[in-house]
């Protein structure tokens, strides 16, 4: 392939990227869904394991995802590429904060696509939800890319938590971002 070709393939593949969108989670999802969560380099630094099954899938967007809180599916052209999620804290003195999560099929990882989708998140949920005062995001500290996206998208890393989180059954240690509903979104 010669330079021109791949330049013009590369501006293709970036022009569809532009316009991502996040919409709530559908059953018929499944096969998308089942793109990201079946893959284990995706699953690597997420909380749950590797799905091995569509009915595994379709229990847990039927039974978890529709009724989360605050869970979308990240899209482009209304396909379903990953996810995001914002989960509310309880309890009178944690009811300011809220956690962020997501995950990104693995061929869409580097494109700029989650920094693009951490930002319309918080954008919404401020607005949906005015008593919010703080999201916080918890990511591996070996986890690069996804330290890269949050502080991209201009949160502020705070510090490591040492031995934080048991994850896939060993104790990890978590850097921990946040976002203030007072804090600036960068452009």
């Amino acid at each position: 392939m010669d330079e021109t070709s791949s330049k013009s393939e590369g501006k293709e593949i970036n022009d569809e990227f532009t316009e991502i969108t996040l919409r709530p989670i559908e059953l018929s999802d499944v096969d998308d869904f089942m793109e990201w969560a079946t893959d284990e380099k995706v699953s690597q630094f997420c909380t749950w394991d590797t799905y091995t099954s569509k009915d595994q899938a379709l229990d847990y967007i039927n039974n978890n995802a529709i009724l989360h809180p605050w869970l979308r599916v990240i899209c482009t052209k209304n396909r379903a590429i990953g996810a995001i999620s914002v989960t509310p804290n309880s309890g009178c003195l944690d009811s300011c904060r809220a956690e962020l999560g997501y995950v990104l099929a693995y061929k869409y990882w580097g494109k700029g696509i989650v920094t693009k989708a951490v930002k319309i998140a918080v954008s919404n949920i401020f607005e949906e939800w005015p008593n919010l005062g703080r999201v916080e995001a918890f990511v591996d500290v070996v986890n690069k890319g996804s330290q890269r996206v949050l502080e991209k998208a201009g949160f502020l890393k705070e510090g490591v938590l040492r031995k934080f989180r048991n994850i896939k059954g060993r104790s990890r240690d978590m850097v921990i971002f946040s976002f203030l509903s007072t804090d600036v979104l960068f452009e």
